[in-house]
């Protein structure tokens, strides 16, 4: 087939859509990708790349990579996000036509991989439109209930004009893949239920685990290596209650060799930062940003990986990305998070888990898991490493969507004909 993803975000962000465009390729696809230029999470550009200008690049040796203009993120906040999304919507309408207008059947199938803003959708269906082929959409954030639950828009008649757009979008959509079972009912108040197929989020493991991690400072890898280390991963921000972690770091100071270490960035690490300092939380390591080839590094040294998030009805309803890299890590999990996140974790018994913003039920789950045997830890372990192969594994998952991507093209050859 061939296949157009449309995504906002693209490599070198990162974003497992890099590597499941790479598997696409693998299985004999072929991919070309419209995407804006990378900004996230920093908000400014990557080296060797401006706002202004349409930019054409290969991607691994064969992908073609359609870059349109936008404004950054910058350093966040409701215009800078607004402005941001924007103009990718305005960018990649003009461009689409210019650059993907001139062919009179390009593709056979377009995939939208919609990352919060759903308007990023919004190219897809022109093109969908133009050349009367299929869209696939696969939903990772709910609008409009996540534009409610982060404060971001708050306005009812606001929020009622997003549910307008999104149920336009997904009217255009010939398939709508969920990636959490708990979507279904939210994205069918906006969408045919008929539609629906829920396609879960997976990982990409690693071919080999380097010796050394890119750029780690080694007194950070003995700390964990001399420790019994809780390791927690990815975006320091607000959804991921970061409070309960600084909560339960001053309350388990009492627990001798045992740290928290914090891997990333975001909004929140200042804030860390100074409640570290305010209340002398040894216990507490910041070890900074590193990129996705470090993680296993990291991986490899924490005796338990820790997730949390925010207690909110949307926050319920998702699964964090960073589960199915935890499960294929083969550690064990100490998850503070409440619905299909927390239901995941107990289906794989892979850990324990107490609810979003427990900081009391999170400092039992990390003292639990500290008095394990080692022998106890390692059947979590080997369960939730179960699990990710028979559920998550990112090469299976991506031959299953090469299976529905090809269904909806046999329908719309019908539909035509």
């Amino acid at each position: 087939m061939r296949i157009l993803v449309v995504s906002q975000y693209f490599w070198p962000e990162s974003f497992i859509i890099n590597d499941m465009v790479r598997l696409l390729v693998e299985e004999g696809h072929e991919v070309e990708v419209l995407t804006g230029k990378p900004n996230y999470p920093d908000g400014n550009f990557f080296p060797g790349y401006a706002s202004k200008g349409y930019q054409r690049e290969i991607y691994d040796g064969n992908i073609v990579v359609h870059r349109v203009p936008l404004r950054p993120r910058k350093n966040g906040g409701t215009r800078n996000l607004i402005l941001n999304y924007l103009s990718f919507v305005a960018n990649g309408l003009f461009w689409s036509k210019k650059v993907l207008g001139k062919h009179d059947d390009p593709y056979d199938v377009i995939f939208a991989f919609a990352l919060s803003p759903i308007t990023s959708v919004i190219p897809a269906v022109y093109l969908k439109r133009r050349f009367k082929i299929p869209l696939v959409v696969w939903v990772q954030d709910l609008w409009p209930e996540s534009l409610s639950a982060t404060g971001f828009v708050t306005n009812k008649f606001a929020l009622r004009a997003v549910g307008a757009m999104v149920r336009w979008i997904y009217s255009n959509c010939d398939r709508i893949l969920v990636q959490s079972k708990r979507f279904f009912d939210p994205v069918s108040k906006f969408a045919d239920p008929a539609k629906l197929e829920y396609y879960p989020n997976s990982y990409l493991e690693p071919d080999s685990e380097p010796e050394g991690g890119p750029g780690i400072p080694p007194a950070i890898l003995r700390a964990m290596e001399q420790n019994f280390c809780v390791l927690f991963a990815g975006n320091i921000g607000t959804a991921q209650s970061v409070e309960t972690i600084v909560g339960a770091a001053r309350k388990l100071a009492h627990l001798q060799g045992c740290k928290i270490v914090m891997v990333g960035s975001g909004s929140m690490l200042a804030w860390v930062e100074q409640q570290k300092a305010e209340h002398g939380l040894d216990n507490l390591i910041l070890a900074g940003r590193y990129p996705p080839s470090a993680m296993p590094q990291f991986f490899l040294r924490a005796q338990a990986l820790l997730v949390t998030l925010k207690r909110d009805e949307i926050f319920a309803y998702t699964v964090p990305s960073k589960i199915q890299a935890y499960f294929c890590a083969g550690r064990p999990i100490i998850a503070a998070l409440d619905g299909e996140g927390a239901q995941v974790v107990r289906d794989a018994q892979a850990g324990v888990v107490c609810s979003a913003e427990d900081v009391e039920g999170l400092c039992r789950s990390v003292e639990h898991m500290y008095r394990l045997s080692a022998v106890d830890l390692q059947e979590m372990a080997e369960s939730g490493r179960r699990y990710f192969l028979e559920h998550f594994e990112m090469r299976s998952q991506t031959r299953e969507l090469s299976r529905i991507l090809a269904a909806v093209c046999d329908v719309s050859n019908v539909r035509q004909c």
